[in-house]
């Protein structure tokens, strides 16, 4: 979890493919109308969100039930949202942290995107910053952050 620009796709890809798990994505689960509302700069109300955060819920419960591990991407901002996402001790949580100022640099080199880096302050408005979860500085390089998600979560490659 993070806002936007803190590595959250490039990590999660990541540690799913070094770990043989299920990849996904949370912007690629938002309606139509959430992402016309983000590529216009402005903020998703948490009415916007709460089909969103169910439709993640039931991609995880679904993961959950079936035993299949898989590793989200999802900006989870509020404390409210992590509590739909996180069902019980099964799922973990990993924050990527930044500083407004690393992560504006990073969303000016960043193209293909539909969120409008002008909503970052907001997310950073929105953000209610987690204190119980693993915490990483998000200026480390991805495949140090990997290694130290899968070292803090003891995680070993799936067998096929």
């Amino acid at each position: 979890m993070g806002v936007t620009g803190s590595g959250k796709t490039t990590v999660g890809r990541l540690l799913a493919e070094d770990l043989g798990w299920k990849y996904f994505d949370a912007d690629d689960f938002h309606p139509a109308a959430n992402i016309e509302k983000m590529k216009s700069g402005v903020p998703l109300t948490d009415i916007d969100r709460q089909p969103w955060l169910v439709e993640l819920r039931d991609l995880i419960d679904d993961c959950l039930n079936n035993n299949r591990p898989a590793v989200l991407s999802c900006s989870a901002l509020k404390e409210a949202y992590r509590g739909i996402l996180l069902p019980d001790e099964r799922v973990q949580l990993v924050y990527l942290r930044g500083t407004p100022g690393l992560i504006g640099e990073r969303l000016q080199g960043r193209s293909g995107h539909y969120m409008n880096p002008g909503l970052l302050e907001s997310q950073f408005e929105t953000l209610e910053e987690p204190s119980d979860v693993l915490t990483i500085d998000v200026s480390m390089m991805p495949a140090e952050i990997v290694a130290r998600v899968k070292e803090h979560f003891q995680l070993q490659p799936s067998q096929s």
